[in-house]
């Protein structure tokens, strides 16, 4: 196997089991001879090296087989790339994570919290204003509005507040219009916290969210195929699931830009290659820097990826795995019980909405990365990977 990114290993030689390698390889295959998904690209990396790589199936139903180049739809693991910028201004002095959101967006210093009366929806005051690391450890009461059907989230759903016709400004500012569904710090709720996240972003730096990303990111770390749009001439490369009715149903954007987008979304507008999501995560795994570019201090990878969530904080949400806090960006492993699959204490990781995923484990000086378009599976795959990686380590 030639190098991937990153030096090629043997696996045996970084602690794996060959056999049960190929095990992974070989259920992941029957999952698409069984439609789950058209296909998949799948890589595992070990103290720096590459030990696992398979592309397998089909780019999209009925196309060309899965290639190394495939640009996929990655949706929430944008959340990690703009966490990331916006800690390279939190190191550069220009942003601090307890600063308010309204100190940026004023439109937020208004907001109030939704109260259930009856059947009336009442607005009370909050406790404390919305912080910006509110924004990145999703406890600033903000919520999507296809998770759920509580009035705050039905509210969410009718003002539209990712419509990609909007810019991300316009779409904030719709945002901070609407009522939060809980008060600040007390309940982890997935939802636009990222988007808001992103704004900022734009306001400190003063240009636009894809520009901030591909200077300070994407160039720096190679990540060539990155983007918020796949350009005509790529799209070949685009892979696609066996149907967006799931994606349609819940009112999420199917990504088929070919040109910049009105509305590049913070919280899951990106597209990116099974190559350039392995050198961000690498860049992650490695504390911070990735071929001698150093993108932040390791010092701030493990702050970002420590639990952030106070004690009290409601974990609940069916998308926070049990046994897991969440950190600046990402869902941070507490126990090693509990959760769905085995792991390590500290490992960190998020995925998307098309079944996109990555985790790092420092403890195992590991990382994996699946790439795969099926929103109905998301979780299945995403967990099926990891019981069939945890299981092929010596």
């Amino acid at each position: 196997m030639s190098s991937f990114v990153l030096p090629y290993a043997p696996s045996e030689s970084v602690g794996f089991l060959p056999d049960r390698l190929d095990r992974l390889t070989a259920v992941m295959a029957r999952q698409i001879e069984e439609k789950k998904a058209p296909g998949a690209s799948m890589l595992i990396a070990r103290h720096g090296k590459v030990a696992y790589r398979q592309c397998l199936g089909e780019l999209r139903p009925g196309g060309p087989a899965m290639s190394e180049d495939a640009i996929f739809r990655i949706y929430s693991m944008t959340k990690p790339i703009v966490s990331v910028a916006a800690m390279m201004l939190v190191e550069e002095g220009r942003l601090s994570i307890v600063d308010p959101v309204s100190a940026y967006i004023p439109a937020f210093a208004d907001v109030k919290v939704g109260v259930v009366n009856g059947d009336r929806l009442d607005r009370a005051p909050l406790k404390r204003p919305i912080t910006i690391q509110d924004l990145m450890r999703h406890t600033s009461g903000l919520t999507y509005g296809f998770t759920g059907i509580a009035p705050v989230q039905k509210l969410t759903k009718a003002a539209d507040v990712v419509n990609s016709n909007r810019t991300l400004a316009e779409n904030i500012d719709a945002t901070a219009s609407l009522p939060l569904m809980h008060r600040p710090g007390e309940v982890w709720e997935y939802g636009v916290s990222t988007d808001v996240l992103a704004r900022i972003v734009e306001i400190v730096e003063g240009a636009h969210l894809s520009e901030i990303l591909q200077s300070r990111i994407f160039h720096p770390l190679g990540m060539a195929d990155t983007a918020f749009f796949t350009p005509e001439v790529k799209l070949s490369r685009r892979a696609a699931p066996f149907s967006f009715d799931f994606m349609t149903a819940a009112g999420v954007d199917a990504c088929n830009a070919t040109a910049p987008p009105k509305f590049e979304s913070g919280g899951g507008g990106l597209m990116s290659t099974l190559s350039d999501y392995t050198r961000f995560a690498a860049m992650l795994s490695s504390g911070g820097a990735f071929e001698g570019v150093r993108i932040l201090g390791p010092r701030t990878i493990a702050f970002m990826a420590s639990d952030h969530l106070d004690a009290n904080t409601d974990r609940s949400h069916f998308l926070l795995w049990p046994g897991h806090g969440f950190g600046l960006g990402f869902a941070v492993r507490n126990e090693p019980g509990r959760a769905p699959t085995p792991g390590s204490i500290g490992e960190f990781f998020w995925g998307g909405m098309m079944g996109t995923a990555f985790w790092i484990s420092p403890r195992d000086s590991l990382f994996a990365v699946l790439m795969v378009q099926t929103p109905e599976y998301r979780e299945y795959f995403r967990v099926l990977f990891r019981n069939l990686v945890s299981a092929a380590i010596a």
